[in-house]
């Protein structure tokens, strides 16, 4: 530190200087006139004595020896100063009821009448603050210590800093912003033309309908990686992979679909509408049974230059085996995930894949906590441990030994990335068939929370009884406390992050809530459980935090029955299709309500919610042994832990 970081001041915020001061008064004084006020509160100056009724203000220069009286009324006492222009360093030195001050040292403004800070200070001690380039640090009591003089920039509460936390510049066709913390600047951010989006010259940032700023943190975006997922092979050449996109916005969404660097496909989606999309399954990802392998260029990238909604359907027709998946848009993803699968089953594995969107993302993969096995490849060993370096669209596919079980592995990236979670083929619970494939998006752990309400859905064709469910309950912190509303008689006390507990075939509804983030997934049973028709699908559910007003979602005709089941606080109203939503049924005294409202297959599949109150969505339909189950939409606000 220099010497000048032992230079201690007497003043307020803001307020000039001392040598600051001196240049003042000399100008003032060159008019023939000065009048004297401090940087007092706004509740008054109290630095007087409270019987002076008029005083005269004396200054002396040593410039000419020049003496200036100024009358002033109120309570400004008598200061006489002397200021030296000789040197580096100029002097004031000031009286007052015959007390003389070298601003130089510390002065107590709680004690003294010549402060010039207001009294009691306006910054906390320790807090540092900005003032023409230099970090001054407060002591509480309205003085303050030059820290530094910056040769850059200062920034308040952090000083001399490389650049300002948040300011942004232009390079090319991508913004560069500092960061938190000054001393550097975040990854570029691409301003995407094919999303409608350029770089402003004048804030540095993306700006467009599509930029961060313009999205904000949900399930609606303009940059989606669809990645295909392992599948039962005998079913891929027969079916359709798919995605359904829908545009949120008043103004045609015109989409561009590639995959690496080729295209693969344009279309454009009408205002407040779905359009489904099919494209080619990618055999890397969808055939065979293991091992776990890195797919170059694996995922597809849609790209819109209007705000949508994406969802993928593995396959789209309905058939025996299907399940589909809510996409989260680019600027949802984070590096930190833990993961919901299913258990290795007869010859088939479960699985989760993780999808880059940068080059030279360094993914770090940790197994499950009860030493699950993984079958190793893709730089993952056979415990589920491994660091991984993807590029943009590739894809790590990690799939299980026999006898393993992903639930509970974590994935952490030092950039963003995307995690699926699922099957390729199961029963659920094991022993009662048949099986059908599993898949659903990991949220984000940032985004995760520590309250859920949990129902099943209806069975088939009596829709007036519910159809029994299995849920998983994974921790993300150690020493994870559950509380079920009502008690599921299972185990309340995870003492490892990555651990779970499961809640056997129920068709119980309930509030679980923890002290710590959790994450919760819900697998619809097997047709020959006897609840109606259907086989697995899974879910994973929606923190009562990230729930929306409004929803746009697609649920493709040709099920035997398509279902929207809705969670409200109690006495919410809600609309589908613009039709009030009734028979809402209160879940205990959790003080939230659901409904089960059957879709009209008549139309194009596609539907609106809308709400007078936050409310949660699932959609799912099913058929002879066969069904898809997908969260219809939530926020991804960012949760503090």
């Amino acid at each position: 530190m220099s010497l000048n970081a032992l230079t201690r001041r007497s003043r307020s915020p803001r307020c000039s200087s001392p040598d600051r001061v001196s240049s003042a008064l000399i100008t003032a004084l060159s008019l023939g006139a000065l009048a004297l006020a401090g940087c007092g509160d706004s509740e008054g100056d109290t630095r007087g004595s409270d019987s002076d009724a008029s005083t005269s203000t004396t200054l002396t220069t040593s410039a000419g020896s020049q003496t200036s009286t100024a009358g002033s009324s109120g309570s400004n006492p008598t200061m006489t100063g002397t200021v030296g222009d000789t040197g580096s360093t100029t002097g004031v030195t000031a009286t007052s009821s015959s007390t003389t001050v070298d601003p130089s040292t510390t002065v107590d403004p709680s004690t003294s009448s010549t402060s010039t800070g207001s009294t009691g200070g306006s910054c906390e001690d320790g807090e540092i603050i900005c003032e023409d380039g230099e970090a001054l640090v407060c002591d509480g009591m309205g003085g303050f210590e030059l820290l530094e003089v910056c040769d850059t920039e200062c920034a308040d509460g952090l000083g001399c800093v490389l650049c300002i936390p948040g300011e942004a510049s232009c390079e090319g066709e991508s913004s560069v912003v500092c960061n938190d913390q000054g001393d550097g600047f975040d990854d570029p951010v691409e301003c995407d033309p094919v999303q409608g989006v350029s770089c402003n010259p004048d804030s540095g940032y993306c700006e467009g309908a599509c930029s961060p700023q313009s999205l904000g943190l949900s399930y609606i975006g303009c940059d989606y990686y669809p990645t295909v997922t392992q599948q039962l092979d005998s079913y891929v050449g027969g079916s359709q992979y798919a995605v359904a996109v829908a545009n949120t916005t008043a103004e045609v969404a015109n989409v561009t679909i590639t995959r690496g660097p080729n295209p693969v496909t344009n279309v454009m989606v009408q205002p407040n509408s779905v359009q489904v999309v099919t494209l080619p399954w990618v055999n890397e990802l969808v055939l065979g049974t293991g091992p776990s392998k890195v797919a170059v260029d694996g995922a597809y990238r849609l790209r819109s230059d209007r705000p949508v909604t994406v969802y993928q359907y593995n396959p789209l027709a309905a058939n025996v085996t299907n399940d589909a998946s809510l996409m989260l848009p680019v600027n949802a993803w984070t590096g930190n995930y833990v993961v919901a699968a299913w258990p290795y089953w007869a010859a088939y594995p479960g699985f989760y894949s993780v999808t880059a969107k940068a080059d030279n993302t360094t993914v770090t993969i940790t197994g499950p906590t009860q030493n699950q096995t993984t079958q190793a490849g893709g730089g993952v060993d056979a415990s589920g441990n491994g660091v991984v370096m993807l590029n943009e669209g590739d894809v790590l596919q990690v799939v299980s030994g026999n006898g393993g079980d992903q639930t509970g592995a974590f994935v952490n990236a030092d950039k963003p990335v995307q995690v699926l979670g699922g099957h390729d083929c199961t029963q659920v619970p094991i022993g009662v068939a048949a099986c059908d494939h599993l898949e659903e998006s990991m949220f984000p752990i940032e985004t995760l929370a520590t309250e859920y309400i949990v129902v099943p859905p209806v069975q088939v064709p009596n829709d007036q009884l519910a159809k029994a469910q299995v849920i998983r309950v994974v921790a993300t912190a150690p020493d994870t406390q559950l509380t079920f509303e009502p008690d599921q008689g299972v185990n309340t006390n995870l003492a490892q992050a990555g651990n779970f507990v499961e809640i056997p075939m129920t068709t119980n509804s309930f509030k679980v809530s923890s002290n710590n983030k959790i994450l919760v997934a819900q697998y619809m049973v097997g047709q020959q459980a006897n609840f109606g028709t259907s086989d697995p699908a899974m879910l994973v559910a929606v923190a009562t935090e990230q729930y929306r007003t409004n929803y746009l979602f697609h649920a493709p005709v040709g099920w035997s029955g398509n279902y929207v089941d809705i969670i409200a606080p109690d006495g919410a109203g809600a609309t589908v299709d613009g039709m009030d939503v009734q028979g809402f049924t209160p879940i205990g005294a959790t003080g939230f309500s659901v409904a089960h409202v059957k879709l009209s297959n008549n139309g194009d599949g596609n539907h609106e919610v809308l709400s007078n109150s936050k409310i949660g969505i699932s959609v799912y339909g099913v058929l002879n042994y066969g069904s898809y189950w997908y969260p219809g939409g939530l926020d991804l606000a960012l949760i503090p832990e």
